[in-house]
């Protein structure tokens, strides 16, 4: 009897793209994919944690390079990904928080909230999607969403709205895209350990009210997410579009 192969984790000879890079769950993807053999393009504002990240990676026998850009600039996002793609792997963890009651939303937080977090998504995810047709080339393409994507919460409904958005746009975009073997595919973590979830969970009734939604008991860590994004990038998940991995320790499964 010949038994079935696993499909393969390992992402070798293939060129990944990370948005969100400098810090949190960008970072974290960005060393997992360079983990599993991909050569990673970083990608966040700010130049110098880049460059630590680059040379970090370098140094434990990846390949990476550093690329400094605001990805709401449409037109400079455009550009630069012209002239390096394509890329077989995107993971789009670029992303803001603006939390307030719904009635105290002030117009600049909106604003902003959407333009990173939907519009430049769509666009980026878009960009690269056009590069891989270009090349005849299938990918995997992976944004960063929310459990939020799925719920609701105090405080949160701006970002609710652009999360379920994202949601929404992921399906329409793997759709659209399956003929050319391109999956599209949402990320959903519940509040993983960052630098941006410290601003909430230093507030002990708002960290005791997540604990308590988080059936595990504890918050996520980044290494929570490194295995699920290498899942979704590779080959291991071939038959996955169109939807969303939810890692949220079973906040929503209420």
């Amino acid at each position: 009897m010949r038994l079935p192969q696993t499909p393969s984790f390992r992402l070798d000879g293939r060129r990944a793209l990370v948005t969100g890079a400098s810090s949190g769950i960008g970072l974290g993807a960005a060393a997992a994919l360079a983990g599993a053999g991909a050569a990673v393009t970083l990608v966040a504002r700010r130049a110098g944690e880049l460059e630590a990240l680059r040379d970090a990676i370098r140094a434990s026998g990846g390949q990476a390079e550093a690329l400094a850009l605001n990805i709401t600039d449409l037109a400079a996002t455009a550009t630069a990904l012209a002239g390096r793609g394509p890329f077989d792997v995107m993971v789009n963890s670029a992303g803001l928080a603006r939390h307030a009651p719904a009635l105290d939303t002030t117009p600049a937080d909106y604003d902003a909230a959407m333009d990173l977090n939907l519009r430049a998504a769509y666009f980026l995810t878009r960009e690269v999607a056009r590069g891989l047709i270009g090349a005849g080339k299938p990918g995997s393409l992976i944004n960063v969403s929310s459990q939020m994507g799925h719920v609701g919460g105090p405080d949160r409904a701006v970002y609710c709205a652009n999360k379920h958005a994202l949601e929404g746009m992921t399906k329409a975009m793997a759709l659209e895209w399956a003929p050319h073997g391109i999956r599209v595919n949402t990320l959903c973590p519940t509040f993983i350990r960052t630098p941006l979830a410290e601003q909430t969970l230093a507030f002990p009734e708002r960290r005791a009210w997540i604990l308590s939604k988080i059936k595990l008991g504890r918050v996520g860590e980044i290494e929570d997410l490194m295995g699920p994004v290498v899942f979704l990038a590779s080959d291991a998940s071939a038959l996955v579009t169109g939807t969303h991995l939810i890692v949220d320790g079973g906040w929503t499964a209420e």
